[in-house]
């Protein structure tokens, strides 16, 4: 708890300077382009007692959880399989690497002119995205694992459940928590960028109505809300997550 405690300190004194800053270059401008950041946070009071603000990060949040949830079971899954089988890297490797380096914009045209501008469209879509890079980080998981381990565990007999928990998933539950962490920043700015070509909610929505009215005030609102909402799940989820699967490694 005091870490937590000690981590969101050091976030808010950097924000706090963040403010300052813009604060002063803000006054500086007298321009409605660089809004101060009371008027931006008047905006966000006014999307947030209009209901606007939480229907739409609701949106948002929902779609990146979902998306976030398959992509790392799907890519879990193909990077183990990655990792174990050289015949299938050899056949599937080559994929992996065309979608890595796919870009995201493209797999959102196809997935909305293929399949609709539906919810279930929007989410593959991300998840497509967000696939090759788990994938890639669980295969080189897998191939690092220790053959001295997986020998004890056959001299004693372990079982495959007994491996499995004990000798195999502390190896790669560092490659987990990487990818996960870097996924979900991918994943949020996915998200956004389905939510801007194709539905009709969410804060990527929400951006694209701001910018044709030119209403900057509103952008750095949700920008600042979505911005929070990240640093907190960050903060308070992945970071200790992470240490927690390094952890076996002292």
């Amino acid at each position: 708890m005091t870490g937590v405690l000690g981590r969101l300190g050091w976030s808010a004194a950097s924000l706090a300077v963040l403010a300052a800053v813009w604060w002063a270059a803000a006054a500086y401008a007298q321009s409605p382009l660089l809004p101060s950041p009371p008027q931006v946070l008047d905006a966000l009071r006014a999307a947030a007692a209009s209901g606007d603000l939480a229907l739409n990060l609701g949106a948002t949040l929902a779609r990146v959880a979902v998306s976030f949830g398959l992509a790392m079971v799907l890519g879990s899954m193909l990077g183990v399989w990655l990792g174990l089988s050289p015949t299938a890297d050899r056949l599937l490797g080559p994929w992996v690497t065309l979608f890595l380096n796919l870009p995201a914009l493209v797999i959102i045209i196809l997935a909305y002119v293929w399949f609709g501008l539906n919810e279930w469209a929007a989410i593959a879509a991300v998840a497509v995205n967000k696939v090759p890079n788990v994938a890639v980080t669980l295969r080189e998981g897998t191939v690092a694992l220790s053959r001295d381990l997986s020998e004890m565990a056959a001299v004693y007999r372990f079982g495959r459940w007994t491996t499995l928990r004990h000798v195999a998933l502390p190896q790669l539950a560092p490659f987990f928590a990487a990818a996960a962490r870097s996924g979900l920043a991918l994943v949020w700015k996915i998200v956004l960028v389905v939510e801007l070509l194709g539905r009709p909610n969410g804060v990527g929505f929400e951006l694209q109505t701001a910018f044709q009215l030119f209403d900057v005030a509103t952008i750095l609102a949700y920008a600042l809300a979505f911005g929070l909402i990240v640093q907190a799940i960050e903060i308070g989820v992945v970071q200790p997550w992470e240490r927690a699967a390094n952890r076996w490694r002292r």
